[in-house]
């Protein structure tokens, strides 16, 4: 008797043991939409004007270095 009380205990922790334990899980995905803040123009109307120039004179030169390279 003692036997097959101690057989039916082993067993039952061996079959107990061998569970698989299901877990569930969830893949969440959140879209998150970020702002970026606008570009503003911080220079004042000096830094502005100089640019123009530099575009103007750069258009130049390269006329002129254009006009060399044809000779």
């Amino acid at each position: 008797m003692k036997k097959l009380i101690l057989l039916f205990a082993i067993s039952a922790v061996a079959l107990g043991s061998c569970r698989e334990t299901k877990t569930e899980t969830k893949e969440v995905i959140r879209e998150v939409k970020v702002e970026t803040p606008e570009k503003t123009d911080n220079e004042g109307i000096l830094e502005r004007a100089a640019k123009k120039v530099d575009n103007k004179v750069n258009e130049e030169i390269d006329k002129t270095i254009d006009e060399i390279g044809k000779d």
